[in-house]
């Protein structure tokens, strides 16, 4: 793989209604409604930092800045290729977001001496033994090479006491996540439902470092309206509407305390 794509090999993606374009490989990792979860789960405040571990292309990042001004921006991206597209995405979208080339276990000097506000991660979703993907970079970006558990103490580390640690990941992988969270941190964790009455998928995790609050279960976020897709289009419900579309925020804290899921 060279150190970044031609353009004719890119495809110009539009997220939450057009506030958000972004240059993604057509046949590379591509990134879809995940990072825009984790975007508007992700409780930031003007003036805050927030680190990505593994940002891709930058969609996360993005979409958080659009929603949440006056950010300061940092992701860490192992396939170069994928770095630069994310500083081009955001110089494009007039984003301030520095970029690293780094492994995160092998992080920059000057990144193993700050600490973040948030830490926000979409780690491969499937372990190193899973099946393989015809492209280099879209494998590399769904099947781990790095530990789960990896993640989890970096981010740790790497975020302030009384900082959040945000992640999506697949519903089965749920008990990695919370043995490596558990005893350093308050945890609550939000199921994503494709539809009423199914099973969740996935699972955004919330974490506050050094937080004693009891761990917390939230009732499922249904994604799709109705048993089934009938045709064209994305069908959300309204809620998950508002997030796609307006960059609403998710606000798990309020869900927890039973209010407004969206402001």
């Amino acid at each position: 793989m060279t150190d970044h794509f031609a353009d004719d090999g890119l495809t110009q993606d539009a997220f939450l209604n057009g506030r958000v374009l972004v240059r993604q490989p057509r046949n590379g990792y591509r990134a879809a409604t995940d990072p825009v979860f984790l975007a508007a789960s992700v409780p930031a405040r003007a003036g805050q930092s927030v680190l990505e571990l593994g940002c891709g292309a930058g969609v996360a990042s993005l979409c958080l800045a659009a929603r949440v001004q006056g950010l300061q921006l940092t992701g860490v991206e192992v396939q170069a290729p994928y770095a630069a597209l994310a500083r081009r995405n955001a110089l494009e979208n007039g984003i301030d977001l520095t970029v690293w080339d780094a492994d995160l276990t092998a992080l920059p000097p000057q990144l193993r001496n700050q600490r973040f506000d948030h830490v926000i991660a979409n780690p491969p979703y499937y372990a190193a033994d899973g099946p393989s993907a015809h492209d280099a970079g879209r494998d590399r970006a769904l099947r781990e090479e790095t530990p789960l558990a990896a993640w989890v103490d970096v981010a740790l580390r790497r975020v302030r006491d009384g900082g959040h640690v945000s992640f999506i990941q697949l519903t089965e992988r749920l008990p990695e996540l919370l043995s490596g969270f558990m005893t350093r941190a308050s945890v609550s964790v939000l199921p994503l439902a494709a539809r009423a009455k199914r099973p969740a998928r996935r699972v955004i995790v919330q974490a506050r470092k050094g937080g004693r609050a009891p761990f917390v279960l939230l009732p499922p976020l249904v994604i799709h309206q109705g048993d089934a897709h009938p045709g064209d289009g994305d069908h959300f419900t309204d809620a998950v509407r508002a997030l796609m579309r307006d960059a609403r925020a998710l606000d798990m804290a309020a869900m927890a305390q039973g209010q407004n899921m969206s402001r």
